[in-house]
């Protein structure tokens, strides 16, 4: 195929998720950088002013990165980043979905939350974006972090109840993956599978560059920061091996999705289905208040709900075994039909899906 367009900024959480997947399955781009103009042009063109979105050579535009890359591995089938065996296939989904949506708010909150952090991606966010746009830059630099820390942290949910649990989420999850990278290379085996470009997404571009979290990453988590280092420079590799069974190592992953990602979106669903814009969920104990309510999460809940059933009889009894081991299996299926519509059309990635919060939110 010809050469795509990626449109991004370099601090995007989701840029960097869809750039690592180009790089890897060795996919021909060029790297288009934001500006307000061509961020007007994109939300003419997919329906959405968000980040990343890619230009086809036929013109066609696409964005969302989980359905772009759904869309992409059928174009690109060589080095594929889901594994064949369905069960583990499925757990590759379930990690990219958790990860990247969970880790946004600890991630935000890093970021926005910090002087340093938050002067630092200032100045990068206006040199980098915000160049057409006329003033002063000091006074540019101040809008957006006053306008990022009020619209991604303390409308997110995060405040002096919440602050220790929201840090929680990232400190355990280093915990937990310096124990599976100081013994493999990746998740699921000796190459990155979804799971791992779901990972991604906030460990390259915010926890391990933005300047308080990586220095946390660093001191507490070295093998994670040498993981997100070793998957920027990964290239496909037809002969590297994927596990048979879900390591041991990463059930604790699977026990905070159970314990805490799959009732988050079970309530953001109803939340959701009764036509709310916030809701006030509590999340292992801890009292959130008035957190924007997500279509695209209750997307996300149906789409791992319609995964599952699509596997086999034999298959799913498997899944279903590994999954209730970890308080996940009646979680995932805790709500019969979400009914997010947001796919009503049938073509992501492609333009005309109706989206209901704030897309900036997701760069």
């Amino acid at each position: 195929m010809a050469k795509l367009k990626l449109y991004g900024l370099r601090v995007s959480y989701y840029t960097g998720k869809m750039e690592a997947y180009l790089r890897y399955k060795g996919i021909d781009h060029d790297f288009v950088v934001l500006d307000a103009p061509l961020m007007q042009m994109l939300g003419e063109k997919t329906g959405a002013q968000q980040m990343p979105a890619i230009e086809l050579s036929d013109g066609r535009f696409m964005t969302d990165t989980t359905p772009m890359i759904a869309w992409l591995e059928t174009q690109y089938p060589a080095f594929p980043v889901v594994p064949d065996n369905p069960v583990t296939g499925f757990v590759s989904h379930l990690l990219e979905d958790y990860f990247e949506e969970w880790l946004w708010r600890p991630a935000m909150h890093y970021r926005w939350s910090y002087r340093v952090s938050r002067l630092h991606l200032a100045r990068k966010i206006v040199e980098e974006f915000d160049t057409k746009i006329p003033g002063p830059d000091f006074i540019k630099r101040a809008y957006i972090r006053w306008r990022q820390h009020v619209n991604y942290v303390k409308k997110d949910g995060v405040d002096a109840n919440t602050w220790d649990h929201v840090e929680s989420i990232y400190l355990n999850t280093l915990d937990r993956l310096e124990v599976v990278f100081s013994k493999r290379p990746y998740l699921l085996g000796d190459k990155p599978t979804l799971g791992d470009f779901g990972l991604f997404a906030s460990m390259f571009r915010h926890f391990a560059q933005d300047p308080t979290a990586s220095d946390i990453m660093r001191l507490r988590a070295p093998s994670v920061f040498a993981w997100q280092a070793r998957l920027w420079n990964a290239q496909g590799e037809q002969n590297a091996q994927i596990v048979d069974e879900i390591p041991e190592d990463l059930h604790p992953i699977l026990d905070d999705i159970g314990e805490a990602y799959l009732p988050y979106l079970n309530a953001n669903a109803l939340a959701w289905q009764a036509r709310k814009e916030r809701f006030d969920p509590v999340i292992q104990g801890v009292q959130y208040r008035n957190v924007p309510v997500s279509q695209y999460r209750v997307w996300c809940l149906e789409e791992l709900q319609r995964k599952a059933i699509a596997m086999s009889a034999e298959d799913e009894e498997a899944l279903q075994k590994l999954l209730t081991a970890h308080s996940c299996w009646g979680s995932l299926f805790e709500i019969n039909k979400p009914d997010s519509r947001y796919n009503e059309a049938h073509n992501l990635p492609f333009s005309g899906r109706r989206v209901h919060y704030d897309n900036l939110a997701r760069n």
